[in-house]
């Protein structure tokens, strides 16, 4: 009987958007579900990799890096300071700047490499934007060669966040850009005249260091999050239509 009456003329229109909405709702559900496997997932990758011990990319030259995200490694080689690049949008302590992001040549401890070199790119840390406006500024950051560099391993973005800008392609004649929104090392390794490695290195935080370029890392949280409780409360809000629908049909049709 409430079957047959949710589908009068007179509440299809409000059957199907019942249907709809919990519809909705399931399947919001659904998309926190798989965040909160996502968040598992990357949670077990970051315990696994602190779990390791530093990896020397001067000696390794076989693993997969890009599956090595978060994992701690050591390097040895020489700054090339002429290629280096700027990501936009960073803040020290509430003052605008950029992060320099320079190309360090391995040393050659192990093997030899294909011709024209290797290197890694290291994200030497934060430096403020007044007086850094052009590559020219930032030859007070240089250091002294030979480095060595202790960090972990991260990858690059590939794909721009929402509501994030893209970082605009070549200009025709246009062989480089020296400021870029993301670290996407696939293009930012077609302006540097070498193959460089599929990671970048974001080096250790030293809390005492506060002389430019300053390194920074992001919090990593090991919990779960709220996903669980979105996906119950989005379920939750389905069976009420599904089941409060119905009900409340039947008060009107009695009434």
């Amino acid at each position: 009987m409430i079957l047959k009456s949710m589908f009068q003329r007179k509440w299809i229109l409000t059957t199907l958007l019942a249907f709809l909405g919990a519809a909705l709702c399931i399947r919001l559900g659904i998309w926190q579900l798989d965040r909160l496997d996502q968040r598992r997932t990357f949670n077990a990758h970051y315990l696994s990799m602190l779990e390791l011990s530093p990896l020397d990319l001067n000696a390794d030259t076989s693993s997969d890096l890009i599956t090595m995200e978060y994992r701690a490694v050591i390097v040895r080689g020489t700054y090339d300071f002429a290629n280096q690049v700027a990501l936009l949008n960073y803040y020290n302590e509430g003052v605008y700047g950029y992060h320099l992001l320079t190309p360090l040549l391995l040393a050659d401890t192990s093997t030899s490499f294909s011709a024209g070199g290797r290197a890694v790119l290291v994200d030497r840390g934060w430096i403020p934007a007044d007086g850094n406006a052009t590559p020219e500024g930032w030859s007070r950051y240089e250091e002294a060669a030979p480095a060595e560099v202790q960090g972990v391993m991260r990858l690059g973005v590939t794909k721009v966040p929402f509501g994030g800008q893209s970082d605009p392609p070549f200009a025709e004649g246009q062989t480089r850009l020296d400021f870029w929104n993301f670290a996407n090392l696939e293009r930012i390794g077609q302006q540097i005249p070498y193959p460089i490695l599929p990671v970048y290195i974001q080096p250790t935080v030293d809390p005492a260091d506060t002389e430019p370029p300053i390194p920074s890392a992001p919090e990593i949280e090991i919990t779960e999050g709220p996903h669980m409780g979105y996906a119950l409360q989005w379920f939750f809000f389905a069976s009420l239509l599904l089941v409060g629908y119905p009900f409340y049909l039947r008060k009107q049709e009695q009434a």
